[in-house]
């Protein structure tokens, strides 16, 4: 049983509205700190349900939508066929002129793409949001047969138990790059050990959204190489996808200025996977089984970019696919997955 007692209260099948809960005086409201969250707490939460069954007719359908509008399996990574030498690559995040495609860009892309034509049948998409902490979900993570995460997330020895240690692909933000490795403009070894935890995953760089993040995107590239690393296989997010899936999720009523990392890699997986497991998505500071102040981040507390993502109405999205049977977040605690 998933209680969400401090946000509401069931009587047999009937959920209070949400309305309820707005403090109804203006003093009552500014003292009320956090009252906007728990009022958007209580609103996503109509439609989430623990006791989750996949919905086949549903998920085919949304499936089907959006292969026919993004096409993931040819288009979501830059390759050789895809971006034939001489092309221009057109940035997806601003407005500038495109990057012709050399012969030496054009040697480093992915000669095809990577997924094969193969459907996955399990899927994990492990967001970094500080749900995850203390959350036992590591063993259910790991037992999916693929696992994607975000941002380079940590996975030692202090949140194995809660996020898991299985990683088949990994996005890694160009910012952190600047931020924890000089841009890999200076030692480049720390960036390379760093990566060890994440075995034989791909490694999906947003090389070609904004001008800035290609020279350090391509940087990440060459220092893998240089280093003979053989497990971790760097590619490139195409912007031609991200420019549909954005224009695909502007359709639903999502206004964003772009979409997430989280909500990219969750549709990415509804194309590749015959179901599609979230974890670590909770875009609030309250935690919905007993309201607990929870960090941003499993392993910190800081703040995501409010102005460039709509966290909140992205998760609220989500949680309608989820009521809809086509995806299943995972709030709270897990279970064993065996005795």
């Amino acid at each position: 049983m998933f209680p969400f007692s401090n946000y509401q209260k069931k009587v047999g099948n009937v959920i209070p509205h949400p309305s309820s809960r707005i403090p109804q005086k203006s003093s009552e409201t500014q003292s009320c700190k956090g009252c906007k969250d728990i009022v958007l707490i209580a609103k996503v939460l109509e439609n989430y349900t623990e006791k989750w069954k996949k919905h086949e007719t549903n998920f085919k359908r949304f499936r089907s939508l959006l292969n026919s509008k993004c096409n993931a399996l040819s288009k979501a990574v830059v390759t050789q066929n895809n971006t034939p030498l001489g092309s221009n690559v057109i940035y997806d995040g601003e407005r500038r002129k495109p990057l012709q495609v050399t012969q030496a860009l054009f040697n480093i892309l992915a000669k095809e793409q990577p997924f094969g034509n193969a459907t996955w049948e399990s899927c994990a998409v492990v967001g970094n949001g500080g749900i995850l902490a203390n959350s036992s979900c590591g063993e259910e993570i790991n037992s999916a047969q693929f696992v994607i995460r975000c941002n380079l997330p940590p996975l030692d020895n202090r949140y194995e138990k809660d996020v898991g240690n299985k990683t088949n692909l990994v996005t890694a933000n160009p910012s952190i790059l600047h931020e924890k490795y000089s841009g890999l403009m200076e030692r480049r070894r720390p960036f390379v050990e760093s990566l060890r935890p994440y075995g034989q995953a791909l490694l999906l760089l947003p090389a070609f959204s904004y001008g800035h993040n290609t020279p350090v995107s391509l940087r990440a590239f060459y220092t893998l190489e240089d280093f003979g690393n053989d497990s971790l296989l760097p590619v490139f997010l195409n912007p031609d996808y991200l420019r549909r899936l954005s224009k695909f999720w502007r359709e639903r009523g999502l206004n964003s200025v772009r979409p997430s990392t989280g909500l990219i890699m969750a549709s990415l997986a509804l194309e590749l996977c015959s179901n599609v497991h979230l974890y670590g998505f909770w875009p609030f500071s309250k935690h919905p089984n007993n309201s607990r102040p929870i960090t941003n981040h499993y392993y910190d507390n800081r703040e995501s970019k409010k102005n460039v993502h709509s966290m909140p109405t992205e998760f609220e999205h989500l949680v309608k696919l989820h009521k809809q049977g086509v995806i299943r977040i995972h709030l709270g605690e897990c279970q064993p997955t065996h005795s």
